[in-house]
């Protein structure tokens, strides 16, 4: 599941890059993905599960959740509109480590020195990455800024949803996170939505479904399932493979160099997950 997500993750940093630079602006774009996928979330769990009902003692979390999901897609959108999808792929190779700080402050983690020597690889290898992609590694302090931010959020994100995993599914915390936060997107990007050209062609009108569909509706689902099996910071950690996998991809799709650091980086990233990964303790007789 972690592996699908990482590879879906990594192909939407390069949609999207290729969708703002071909017509769509950042928080229009935003609208109508998080908009569709509102709707498709909402449509699954009515299918799946009949209701939408949620405890009124969990909707002061779902609602801070909403907003930290907002907070993630405008900083995400803008990051990339901002800088290219290689910079902002390396950025979120720092997940694990909010996750972790986050996870402490909460009290719903307690990473073992096994996990900060995993975490320690993991990070070396973005850095051999980030080194091997040399000149192609830039931006504006403003879309790193915001990069760091994305990262930071979408740990916060999930440190907050993970208590919520043993009382409800991915489906019914998407159907009614997701809306929520698109009405934050929505009304953000209210003047770029009325001033939007959306004359585009169909190629970016088939991204954005695929963006819509694959790396947020299905990953959804995926990564909380994930999380929901070994823990944020555990499942946070795999996210370090998406910057390598992204060069993988352009690698094959764009026919752009791959350097011997950025190989080696990928090996050091594959090392810290297999360092933190555990045996679940097999279950005992009643």
């Amino acid at each position: 599941m972690l592996l699908a997500t990482v590879l879906l993750w990594a192909l939407n940093l390069s949609v999207t890059r290729y969708i703002l630079t071909h017509g769509l602006q950042p928080l229009s774009y935003a609208t109508v993905r998080y908009g569709l996928a509102g709707l498709i979330f909402v449509g699954l769990t009515l299918v799946a599960e009949r209701t939408l009902r949620i405890e009124r003692r969990h909707l002061p979390l779902l609602a801070v959740a909403a907003v930290t999901l907002w907070l993630n897609q405008l900083s995400f959108v803008f990051a990339l509109d901002l800088t290219t999808a290689s910079t902002i792929g390396l950025l979120l190779g720092a997940i694990p480590i909010f996750a972790a700080l986050l996870g402490l402050a909460l009290g719903t983690e307690r990473p073992a020195r096994r996990f900060w020597l995993a975490a320690a690889i993991s990070c070396a290898g973005v850095a051999l990455v980030a080194a091997g992609a040399g000149g192609e590694v830039s931006g504006s302090l403003t879309g790193i800024f915001l990069g760091l931010a994305t990262g930071a959020t979408w740990a916060a994100y999930s440190v907050i949803i993970a208590p919520l995993m043993r009382t409800y599914s991915p489906l019914r915390i998407s159907a009614v996170v997701v809306p929520a936060a698109w009405v934050g997107i929505a009304v953000s990007g209210l003047s770029q939505t009325e001033d939007q050209d959306w004359s585009v062609g169909w190629k970016v009108w088939a991204l954005l479904l695929f963006a819509t569909l694959g790396p947020l509706v299905v990953t959804n689902v995926l990564w909380f399932r994930s999380i929901h099996r070994i823990g944020p910071a555990k499942a946070t950690l795999a996210v370090n493979l998406q910057p390598f996998v992204a060069a993988v991809l352009a690698v094959v799709l764009l026919n752009e160099p791959l350097a011997l650091l950025q190989i080696l980086g990928g090996a050091l990233i594959a090392v810290g997950i297999l360092i933190v990964r555990r045996r679940a303790p097999a279950p005992q007789a009643a």
